[in-house]
């Protein structure tokens, strides 16, 4: 297993991205994009590179805040996400430009991108999907935002999408399910949603407990989630 950190740029800001992947081939293979949470690039995201590197992909931890800003993995964070919640054609240009980082590894074949993200990262992998970058062929989000971005008309979603969602999660009621699953449908998106029963926010999270906000960890979700994206991104990289 290799493991390195990466600089790459987004206009003046330098971000440092994770990469991890199995080297003992020099071929090129899929790359899959990995968007934190609201406390930034840490160990979380890190630990899923691994297990997509010895998936036989390219596992790419994106930086959307910057190289050496972090948050805390179990503080409020709201001040880190704000700026990107609030200009979205910002937090677009991140993506874009972290995905690329993640393209232009040498080991990566750049017309094989996929992008998964957790929390805040799942509004992430949304946001990508409807940016519509060459390459990218599909996305997942796990207890995501559905948000849209309001940046004008949605040009058609070329890339899969797969909602990993805890029915029960406050952060994305029933209600905004509906409306991204009309976002979706009028952007001819080949789309999917799996919804766990009982499961909240954060399900995937074994520190998440706070039940009392609705943010849980819950290990059946955390299994079923993580075997569903497996699947999926066999079949759109495949």
């Amino acid at each position: 297993m290799r493991t390195e950190y990466i600089d790459y740029k987004d206009g003046d800001l330098t971000c440092e991205g994770y990469a991890a992947c199995d080297d003992s081939s020099r071929a090129k293979r899929p790359c899959v994009l990995i968007c934190h949470a609201w406390g930034g690039q840490l160990d979380f995201e890190r630990e899923k590179a691994g297990k997509l590197a010895g998936m036989g992909y390219l596992g790419f931890a994106a930086d959307l805040y910057g190289k050496g800003v972090r948050g805390a993995p179990a503080g409020d964070n709201s001040k880190l996400i704000q700026p990107f919640m609030e200009d979205r054609a910002l937090l677009r240009r991140r993506l874009l430009a972290s995905l690329d980082a993640a393209k232009r590894h040498p080991l990566a074949d750049p017309g094989r991108a996929a992008a998964i993200g957790y929390c805040f990262g799942g509004l992430c992998a949304l946001d990508l999907a409807r940016s519509a970058p060459p390459g990218l062929k599909g996305v997942a989000s796990f207890h995501g935002l559905f948000h849209p971005p309001s940046l004008g008309p949605q040009a058609p979603i070329a890339a899969k999408v797969l909602m990993l969602h805890g029915w029960e999660d406050p952060l994305a009621p029933p209600a905004d399910v509906l409306a991204v699953a009309k976002e979706l449908t009028g952007a001819r998106a080949d789309w999917q949603l799996h919804a766990y029963g009982h499961a909240v926010h954060a399900f995937t999270h074994p520190q998440a407990n706070n039940p009392a906000g609705g943010i849980m960890y819950d290990a059946a979700a955390d299994r079923r989630s993580w075997a569903a994206m497996e699947y999926f991104l066999k079949e759109v990289l495949g």
